[in-house]
């Protein structure tokens, strides 16, 4: 049975501190029986602590997009969280002295240019897609060493922290993105590489689903919001001092480096 609104808000506030200390805790599901709707429950309430601060929400992400990381946490379809200014990083240097254990995905980011109303589907989000960008999100856990389950990874909105967005835009019917391929270069030596295919079969699909689940919950992906659609690699994880290259095949390449601590 779903756990009470007191346990929520109190697994709420164990995130968020965790998030300003950058000190991790034990997964929820240790000591709890969540429920996915507990879980994007205990995620809102831990997105309005840090509306709450000033932040402001620009879009959402997308994840467990893959069949392999689907295989590994039991599920069969994946999860959202919400994307704020504040985790958008403007320059070129990723802050760790405020991440746990952070990786990286790169990733196709998909500019919404009008709403999309369902049912949606791939095509609707092509039509509706002002640009795509390439992008580095860097995934985090507040939960220590990585050890979630699915409830965990949603109620941590998504396991998302920052992201990073190349400056070439491109339109989203310029090529096949399920052909679209990428390399991801770590220090130099190449760490990853994928195509959107591996995105449940083309990246728009995730956009798709995104769009009917929010629907399901009386919300909608709104024009000039940002969404991330999944990695087209396994997660790379980074530490202080590395230097970080996505190249993709048509939309453009990004750099960054990671902070030292």
């Amino acid at each position: 049975m779903p756990v009470d609104a007191d346990v929520r808000e109190e697994l709420a506030e164990s995130l968020y501190e965790a998030h300003e200390s950058a000190e991790p805790i034990s997964r929820l599901t240790a000591t709890h029986d969540l429920t996915v709707a507990d879980a994007y429950d205990v995620q809102s309430r831990f997105i309005d602590r840090r509306l709450d601060d000033g932040a402001s929400v620009t879009g959402h992400k997308v994840g467990l997009t893959s069949d392999g990381i689907q295989e590994q946490l039991g599920v069969d379809e994946p999860d959202f969280g919400r994307l704020l200014d504040t985790m958008f990083v403007g320059g070129r240097t990723i802050p760790a002295d405020d991440l746990i254990a952070p990786r990286v995905e790169p990733e196709l980011g998909f500019l919404i240019g009008e709403p999309l109303e369902p049912p949606v589907t791939y095509l609707d989000v092509l039509n509706a897609t002002r640009s795509v960008v390439p992008v580095l999100e860097v995934i985090d856990s507040r939960v220590r060493d990585w050890d979630i389950r699915l409830p965990d990874t949603v109620a941590d909105n998504a396991s998302s922290a920052l992201y990073l967005t190349g400056e070439e835009l491109s339109p989203a019917d310029a090529t096949d993105l399920s052909l679209e391929g990428v390399k991801l270069y770590r220090n130099g030596e190449l760490t990853a590489s994928g195509v959107g295919a591996a995105v449940l079969d083309h990246p728009a699909r995730a956009v798709a689903w995104l769009a009917n689940t929010l629907a399901d919950l009386d919300q909608r992906l709104d024009a000039g919001h940002l969404v991330l659609s999944g990695s087209l690699t396994p997660a790379v994880d980074v530490e202080p001092g590395d230097a970080l290259t996505a190249e993709f095949t048509t939309v453009g390449s990004l750099t960054a480096h990671v902070g030292e601590d």
